[in-house]
Order: C-alpha cells, then sequence, then structure tokens
C-alpha cells in the first residue's frame, strides 16, 4: 500500500486561500488528529462535503478552516483524500504542512498525486500531460488544445482504434485455427480495408497536427527593413505598447528585441531587428548581422518599406534575403505622398496613424495558419505524441504493404500498431518515459 503524502497546491503567497493536500489510506485517521468539528469527532463524516472547523498547528496556535474528505476510490488519486482550505499565506501554509507531516504524512514528490492518478486508472498517460500543457498554457489555442485532450477525447479515440485493431487480429486467428477452410483471401481483403481506414484517421490526426508548434510556442516573426523605415513604430502598433525606441535617427536599434501579442488565440511572437545597411560601428554591425539572422530563424518576415521614398539598394537587399521566406511587404508611411512602386502582394499601412495594424495579423495568420483551426476537432499539439502517431502512421502503412505475406507476419504487424498506439495512453510504455513526462509536473499535483 502506498504511503500518504501531504503537500501545498497551491502557489505559496499571499491570496484568499491555500489548499493543503492529502492522499493515501491514512488521509482520514490524521486528519481527526489535526481538526476538530463536532460531525468529525463524532464519526459522522460524509464524503465530499465541506466542514468548518479548527486546524490545530501547535497546542496554541489554531487555525479556522475548511475540510473536505474524498473517499476512495472516488477521488482525483484514487485513495482516500483530504483537503484543507486555509488563509492564504506563506507561513501559514507551511505550518500546516509541516504538522501533517509531523503526525506521519510524507512530504509528495513534485506530480506524485498525478502519478498516483494515473497508477490507479483514474487518468490516462495523455490525460496527465494534458493537464501539464493546461497549467503552463499561455494562449487560448493552448488551452482549448489541452482541455480537448484533458477530457479524454484522445484516450477515447485510440481506444477505437485499438478495438478495431484487436477485431482484426481475432480475425487473422481464426484463419490460423482453421487452415481448411478458405478463409484467409477474405480475411486479408477485410483487414486490408480496414487498414486502410485507420491509416486515413491517422493521416488526419498528423496533418491537424502540423500546426501544433505555433499552437505552443505561437509564431516566430521578424520584422525587418532598412534604417527608419518605421519598424519599431510597427511594433509598437502591433503589440499596443512602447516597446520600441523611435527617432529618426538611422541606426537607433541595434539589437533585436522581441514582444508578444495574441491573435485568434495564437501568440504572435514579433522580433524587431536593427535596420540593414552598410555600417562601420561595431556594435551596429553585430545588430545587423542578427537581423540577417533572423530573417533565417523566422516562421514568417515582415518585410518594411518606406512608402515615400523610392526602392534604394539596401530594400532590395532586405527583399532578396526573403524571397525564400515566407513573408509580407509591408508599405509604411501612407499618410504621406507615395513615391515607392507598387511591390508585390503589399500591405499598405501608416505606423504613426496605426492604420491597417490588424490587416497585419489577419495576414500573418493566413500565411502561418491557413484555414481558422477547429478545435470542435481534436488537436494534438503534445510533441511526444505527434511523435507516436507518426510512427503508427509508418507501421499501418508497412501492414497495408505487407499485407500478401504470411498471416503471422500481419499479425505481428498489427500487434506493434496497437502497441504503439498504447504508447499514447500509456498502456504500453515504459517506465523511464512514465517518469519523466511526471517529473514536468509542480509540487503538489
Amino acid at each position: 500500500m502506498n504511503k500518504t503524502i501531504a503537500c501545498i497546491s497551491t502557489p505559496l503567497g499571499r491570496g484568499g486561500i491555500s489548499i493543503v493536500r492529502m492522499s493515501g489510506q491514512d488521509s482520514l485517521t490524521i486528519a481527526k488528529k489535526v481538526f476538530y468539528c463536532k460531525v468529525f469527532f463524532e464519526d459522522k463524516i460524509l464524503p465530499r462535503y465541506l466542514y468548518l472547523g479548527n486546524f490545530h498547528i501547535l497546542e496554541d496556535l489554531i487555525e479556522k478552516c475548511l475540510c473536505v474528505y474524498f473517499k476512495a476510490p472516488y477521488s482525483y488519486t484514487g485513495e482516500d483524500m483530504i483537503e484543507f482550505q486555509v488563509h492564504g499565506g506563506s507561513v501559514i501554509t507551511q505550518k500546516v504542512l509541516d504538522r501533517l507531516l509531523s503526525e506521519g504524512a510524507n512530504l509528495a514528490e513534485a506530480g506524485e498525486l498525478s502519478r498516483r492518478a494515473f497508477e490507479n486508472g483514474k487518468i490516462s498517460l495523455d490525460e496527465a500531460e494534458a493537464i501539464i500543457d493546461e497549467i503552463n498554457a499561455e494562449s487560448e489555442s493552448e488551452l482549448k488544445a489541452s482541455l480537448s485532450v484533458a477530457e479524454g477525447k484522445l484516450k477515447s479515440k485510440i481506444k477505437d482504434l485499438q478495438n478495431s485493431l484487436t477485431e482484426e487480429i481475432a480475425k487473422i486467428e481464426a484463419t490460423l485455427d482453421y487452415p481448411e477452410e478458405d478463409f484467409e483471401k477474405t480475411a486479408k481483403q477485410e483487414i486490408e480495408l480496414r487498414l486502410k481506414e485507420i491509416q486515413i484517421e491517422i493521416k488526419e490526426f498528423v496533418e491537424r497536427s502540423q500546426n501544433a508548434k505555433f499552437i505552443s510556442k505561437g509564431i516566430n516573426i521578424a520584422i525587418v527593413g532598412s534604417p527608419n523605415v518605421g519598424k519599431s513604430s510597427i511594433l509598437n502598433s502591433l503589440v499596443g505598447s512602447e516597446r520600441a525606441i523611435v527617432t529618426d535617427i538611422a541606426g537607433t536599434t541595434r539589437d533585436v528585441i522581441e514582444e508578444q501579442t495574441f491573435y485568434k488565440g495564437l501568440k504572435l511572437n514579433f522580433i524587431d531587428t536593427a535596420g540593414i545597411r552598410e555600417a562601420s560601428d561595431k556594435v551596429e554591425k553585430i545588430g545587423i548581422e542578427k537581423s540577417k539572422q533572423s530573417i533565417e530563424n523566422a516562421d514568417l518576415v515582415l518585410v518594411v518599406l518606406d512608402g515615400s521614398r523610392q526602392l534604394e539598394n539596401q530594400d532590395k537587399e532586405i527583399l532578396e534575403l526573403s524571397k525564400n521566406k515566407n513573408h509580407i511587404v509591408i508599405v509604411n508611411k501612407m499618410d504621406k505622398s507615395r513615391m515607392l512602386a507598387k511591390q508585390q502582394n503589399e500591405i499598405q499601412v501608416s505606423a504613426v496613424m496605426e492604420e491597417n495594424i490588424e490587416k497585419i495579423k489577419e495576414e500573418i495568420y493566413k500565411k502561418v495558419i491557413g484555414e481558422e483551426i477547429d478545435f470542435s476537432n481534436l488537436v494534438v499539439t503534445n510533441e511526444r505524441q505527434i511523435n507516436i502517431l507518426k510512427e503508427s502512421l509508418n507501421i499501418v502503412e508497412k501492414t497495408i504493404v505487407d499485407i500478401d505475406l504470411s498471416m503471422d507476419i500481419v499479425a505481428m504487424n498489427i500487434k506493434a500498431l496497437w502497441n504503439s498506439l498504447g504508447k499514447i495512453t500509456g498502456e504500453c510504455e515504459n517506465e523511464e518515459i512514465i517518469d519523466m513526462i511526471f517529473s514536468k509536473f509542480c509540487l503538489g499535483k
């Protein structure tokens, strides 16, 4: 039987309440030693009811707080659990935890509560990873994707695929049990048909997840151009704050400036760079080299041109550097008389007047993401899960190619596919991977 563990499940600091949790067979016994209210005293505790009482931190130090009891298996971990809701504050919360430890509870390791939930069948491995992603979500898109997995949509889909594969294995066993019957040809045709259906389903998963890196990490956008074309003004307009220094002195921006904003639930990571030109100043030269590197590393490049002047050699150089990257040409200073020739697929803006700034964000979204992400369909963003889906896709494609081989080999390939899919939910994952996943959890979860 697992030892009883205790931990603080809310961030330390000042706040309305802090929550201290216990999980394990001795949770209720320990709670009765430290928490006093009439119901607890009379042994009439009802699960999932909040009780107001006194927590005896020390003999002369009492905290009035709330306590709730979750009886196994109807708890987060599947074990008996107790939660104390005490006044928020670092010292009082730590003192409550210390008292529980002094009465026999053990300090929980990071992620140990969720690890027990997994081991007791309360959550699958993909659901555990989704909890981490929920906690770490920085954008609406990340949150939507993680909530979809956390509520069991991925687990349910994987189970359906595995059940279908189990049926195909049963067909193979029937042909092996009755070799005198002419089952094999018909069985192989049926198996191949179903494998092709599974191939399409997994392929759709993988294709829907192609934008996953943008959901989890955001879109990296480099703003490049000659000095004084208005790059910093455009950055300030895009993010809605005076993030970059704006002057009429060429070469003001000498280093890369990064700032974020959100559009349609996605994080946009803007990188304002030094103006690209021939420079003798050593510091400016370093900034220009960083600008060129930003072009290389960006998911999309905003090439900013000054609409009030004709195209110059350094503008042409920047357009040449960006031509093989996903890019948008931004013609700035539309509030002035235009001297610049019409550019292909340009967007005219005025950073000073903040005109057409939202149009830039919409064009970025279209260029990188395309159609809006449909979160009513399952979108997998977890890199480990995506890699397993790709592995499964390779296995199912190989199984289809090898369908004319002996039934033993076909069965072996289908079992390999079943096991590969099982790595997502944790049915077939090794202990090392499971340890790695739960090590990412914070203390108290």
